[in-house]
């Protein structure tokens, strides 16, 4: 039998609660990618992202902005120019998202398989 759960383990003092949890959202992987070679514009990131909105893509960046994994730095240009780029902290994300691709990649026929299983036996 599996030992019960602790109903305190993910009590507001533990240091998980402040684990900024996007990290597993898509779109914060995809920008961590975009920025692995320097800063980029907004417009800039649109380009790869297309499939995120401009509101999702700006919430994106600021979440990340707060938990300390990208600088944003506006300029007083005219236009205005902003850019966006990983801080140190941000950069060690890339080895976390090298291991998830290289796990995907090393299980993408499971994964492909489980998902047409569980389609076939549940369209809904």
């Amino acid at each position: 039998m599996t030992a019960s759960l602790n109903p305190d383990m993910f009590d507001a003092a533990c240091p998980t609660t402040a684990m900024p949890f996007q990290i597993g959202d898509k779109w914060t992987v995809m920008v961590v990618l975009c920025l692995e070679d320097g800063p980029r514009r907004f417009n800039e990131l649109r380009v790869p992202l297309r499939r995120v909105t401009s509101k999702v893509l700006a919430e994106t960046l600021r979440s990340m902005e707060r938990d300390g994994l990208i600088n944003r730095f506006a300029y007083d240009e005219n236009p205005p120019r902003v850019e966006y780029e990983l801080t140190p902290l941000g950069r060690t994300l890339l080895d976390l998202v090298d291991a998830a691709r290289s796990w995907c990649s090393e299980n993408m026929d499971d994964l492909v398989a489980a998902r047409a299983a569980f389609t076939a036996r549940d369209p809904a």
